[in-house]
């Protein structure tokens, strides 16, 4: 099997370059969550020239994806794509501040970054692929566009649709993006679950607002002497400030959990005597647990509803998502993680990719360091070890820790959390932080994002043959899937999905348009503001 490995790895190698070329396409698309065209179509593009058959449009959601491939009876794979970025985070490939050409910062920009995570997983599969068909391993590939991963959009869908039943394993793979999960996998503590929601607002009678001495000779209802209707702005106003007035009595303190907020829309830009007529905030909820999810669901609602009332407006809620908690696999876990080691990690502190840093630290004012990065980016850590240090942080009851939603493959077969280190500069001294867009550009850099490109591929194409070739590891890590789940899908401990709505495509969600002032974010840039 190490012949299998090693033609694998040597695959990664000679397409490093291509891949590479790849990931510049989709990081300079900057595109966010449900808004991902030219993305995805790549995607697409690229699998069909592949060999694979793809459904695109895959659930209902226009920029997913389902892609399969088949060499004979056998075993079904998974992988995945994201390829969303994020608002406000418009960063260029450079060594200095500055957004990519012809946009403005607010655009969208790759942070963790997804657009190395897609190519990453991408390349794992193709070059399995091409081990696949060189030495007749029998087997089935499936891989996936996951759109709106930033607001855990796609995998709820495509699980609750049926996409997943069919799997016998599935891989996931992120940067790192938090300590000590860096050049490892996860071992017990999962993710946990995640609620998202739009509360929309609508002030659709503002003539019944509450008359006052002489407006009545007025033929326009809210003329500009009279005293409006509050109007849908002053309810998500007072969603807003409400919401974060009670947030410490939604849920006990002592575990870790987030609830973050954004405003989609609100009113309308206007300067005459007119009630906004319609406002949207979206809330996004990562807790331990599906109960905490549903309970702070419900002080949403009556803080929706007591906002709604004071405005004189109606409101209603969207699902954006419901997505379930994480199920360990540590057969699976085992496995990814041996075959990190036979990879080994990504090194970083070498060749251009070394002086790049060291340019941006003196770019920063800082005397550049010898090994700008940090060391633990080029050390694994067992999934073991790991865990230790991650249950350091959080209360003995605690089972699940921050919000993926990978975790909705978890309860279709067999998954892995595999994580490979980002470039990540070292701090210049104690204390120190270096800014967001550092380790945006250091992601779009091409020198600097290739080691964990080419690590991650190689390890999740080891583990895409290991699980074809070795029927007794795939069969040791279903056995452990049936046994967590108390019988399988169905079985007695499996949570069925959430997903009970359609994809939340009709929103205001940031995106870049097209105009006859040319093609732009929808916040356009303004070059002639003053500073």
């Amino acid at each position: 099997m190490n012949l299998q490995k090693s033609e694998l790895i040597k695959w990664v190698d000679n397409r490093i370059g291509n891949l590479s070329d790849w990931h510049q396409l989709i990081f300079n698309h900057g595109e966010t969550a449900w808004r991902e065209y030219r993305s995805s179509a790549w995607y697409v593009e690229r699998l069909r020239d592949e060999g694979f058959n793809v459904e695109q449009g895959s659930g209902g959601m226009p920029t997913a994806f389902c892609a399969e491939w088949n060499n004979g009876s056998g075993p079904t794979i998974a992988g995945y794509a994201e390829y969303d970025a994020v608002p406000g985070n418009c960063q260029a490939a450079d060594t200095i501040q500055r957004p990519r050409d012809g946009l403005s910062p607010h655009a969208g920009g790759h942070t963790d970054p997804h657009s190395a995570l897609g190519i990453s997983s991408l390349g794992g599969f193709l070059g399995a692929k091409a081990v696949m068909e060189k030495y007749g391993i029998e087997g089935r590939l499936k891989f996936f566009g996951e759109p709106a991963e930033k607001v855990r959009g796609s995998k709820p869908i495509h699980a609750a649709k049926g996409y997943y039943d069919d799997l016998d394993a599935a891989i996931s793979f992120h940067p790192f993006y938090m300590l000590p999960l860096c050049n490892t996998t996860r071992w017990d503590t999962h993710c946990g679950a995640a609620y998202a929601m739009i509360y929309s607002f609508e002030c659709n009678s503002p003539q019944t607002w509450q008359g006052q001495t002489g407006a009545t000779d007025s033929p326009i209802v809210a003329a500009h002497a009279s005293a409006r209707a509050p109007g849908a702005n002053d309810a998500l106003v007072q969603m807003y400030q409400t919401s974060k007035a009670l947030k410490e009595h939604m849920v006990a303190a002592g575990c870790g959990w987030s609830m973050n907020e954004c405003i989609l829309t609100a009113g309308q830009a206007t300067a005459d005597n007119l009630p906004a007529q319609i406002a949207q905030i979206q809330y996004i909820l990562r807790v331990p647990t599906i109960e905490m999810a549903q309970r702070i669901t419900g002080v949403l609602d009556n803080n929706a509803a007591a906002a709604a009332t004071i405005s004189h407006c109606s409101w209603h809620r969207d699902w954006v998502s419901k997505s379930r908690h994480g199920l360990a696999n540590h057969s699976l876990a085992q496995l990814t993680y041996d075959n990190l080691q036979f990879v080994g990690a990504p090194i970083f502190n070498q060749g251009k990719a070394r002086e790049i840093a060291r340019e941006i630290q003196r770019n920063l004012g800082l005397e550049p360091m010898d090994n700008p990065f940090l060391a633990v980016t080029e050390q694994l850590i067992s999934p073991q070890a790991a865990e230790i240090e991650l249950r350091k942080q959080l209360p003995e009851w605690q089972q699940h820790f921050t919000s993926d939603d990978y975790t909705e493959y978890c309860w279709h077969a067999p998954t892995v959390r595999l994580y490979i280190a980002r470039p990540t500069l070292a701090a210049a001294n104690a204390g120190y932080r270096y800014p967001d867009w550092v380790m945006n550009a250091l992601g779009g850099i091409r020198e600097t994002i290739e080691p964990m490109i080419a690590c991650a591929a190689k390890t999740i194409g080891c583990t895409i043959i290991d699980l074809l070739i070795e029927k007794d590891m795939l069969a040791k890590a279903k056995r452990e899937f049936e046994e967590r789940t108390g019988g399988g899908v169905n079985g007695s401990q499996w949570q069925a999905p959430l997903c009970d709505y359609e994809a939340p495509i009709n929103f205001r969600w940031p995106e870049y348009v097209t105009t006859e002032r040319g093609h732009d974010w929808w916040i356009p840039r303004n070059d002639s503001r003053s500073t």
